[in-house]
């Protein structure tokens, strides 16, 4: 080659060189659209992206994700999906129950939507016929269950209280009408302390113990999620026995917990989003249904109450923490 085809080589590459980077797909984007606030669901964020990283998407390589967080103020969400749609985003998170999960559909009919929540928001669970898919996450639907299997563990207790917060969105009303009327069912005597975060739950358990409680029900909720480990904290000194929603609080101290596990959870949505980045539409992807509803009992725990767990329970448990 002589040197006039090396120059026309040569410069023939560099006048391709930014057509070709011009020519490269943009990164997708993500939308988190959560009621809560950041910190609240930094919990979820690892397991979300070993989803994402299971069809092969990795966060700041492949895809970029950006966040809109309501900070528990329902009143946010309309103008924070507005937002996301304006961007536009690819695919939507929706966190945080129904309220999110329509407010996201409000703003669009066209940009796919996974809920961690989506039970309530689709008619058709096989083939979801909007735009929105998910998992149905069903935690705050056994707060019922939870106060019967309490009972059952500590048979001798003469009132029960119920850790509840009311600015828990749309769904707190619901929630606590539920164990009420499971409390009358299982004639059961409830008291209800409110606390609204941590700043609160000191006083929330000592108006329990005040009251003669001795034992505890708290309410499924992400903001107790995540703060669950000075809740945990406080029932241990106040020597109630507490049941919670999720794996992961008895693994970290709580006595009982019957339910999903929350990191497995995150993980299944992170995976329903790699889906839809590569292609699949939210009608071609079923709601999935809780695959991990389990009785969980820490028998470490247990005993530092004091507490013999009836051996029909243990029977019943799905894991024993020894």
């Amino acid at each position: 080659m002589n040197r006039r085809d090396l120059i026309l080589l040569l410069s023939g590459a560099m006048t391709a060189a930014p057509v070709l980077r011009a020519q490269q797909k943009p990164r997708p984007v993500i939308g988190w659209l959560g009621l809560a606030s950041g910190a609240l669901f930094s919990a979820a964020f690892p397991a979300f992206r070993e989803g994402l990283a299971s069809q092969g998407y990795v966060e700041g390589e492949d895809v970029a994700i950006v966040f809109r967080w309501a900070g528990g103020d329902v009143s946010k969400l309309p103008a924070l999906a507005a937002e996301l749609v304006a961007m536009p985003v690819d695919v939507i998170v929706a966190t945080g129950g129904p309220v999110s999960n329509a407010a996201a559909q409000a703003a669009t009919q066209t940009i796919p939507i996974v809920s961690s929540s989506a039970a309530r928001s689709v008619s058709n669970f096989a083939r979801p016929d909007a735009n929105l898919t998910g998992v149905a996450n069903q935690t705050t639907e056994l707060n019922a269950k939870r106060l019967e299997l309490l009972h059952e563990t500590a048979p001798g207790v003469g009132l029960i209280g119920f850790l509840f917060n009311p600015a828990s969105g749309p769904l707190a009303g619901e929630m606590k009408k539920e164990v009420e009327e499971a409390a009358a069912k299982l004639k059961i005597r409830l008291v209800t302390a409110e606390a609204r975060g941590e700043v609160e739950f000191d006083e929330a358990f000592a108006e329990m113990t005040k009251a003669g409680a001795g034992a505890c029900l708290v309410m499924a909720d992400p903001v107790y999620f995540a703060q669950h480990l000075p809740i945990v904290a406080l029932a241990a000194r106040h020597k109630l026995p507490a049941i919670y929603e999720w794996r992961e609080i008895a693994l970290n101290g709580g006595l009982m917990a019957y339910g999903d596990s929350f990191l497995a959870l995150f993980r299944r949505v992170g995976d329903y989003v790699g889906r839809i980045l590569k292609g699949a539409k939210p009608a071609d992807l079923p709601v999935e249904q809780p695959g991990m509803i389990r009785l969980i009992v820490n028998l470490k725990t247990a005993e530092a109450l004091g507490l013999t767990v009836p051996p029909l329970i243990l029977a019943r448990a799905d894991e024993i923490i020894e």
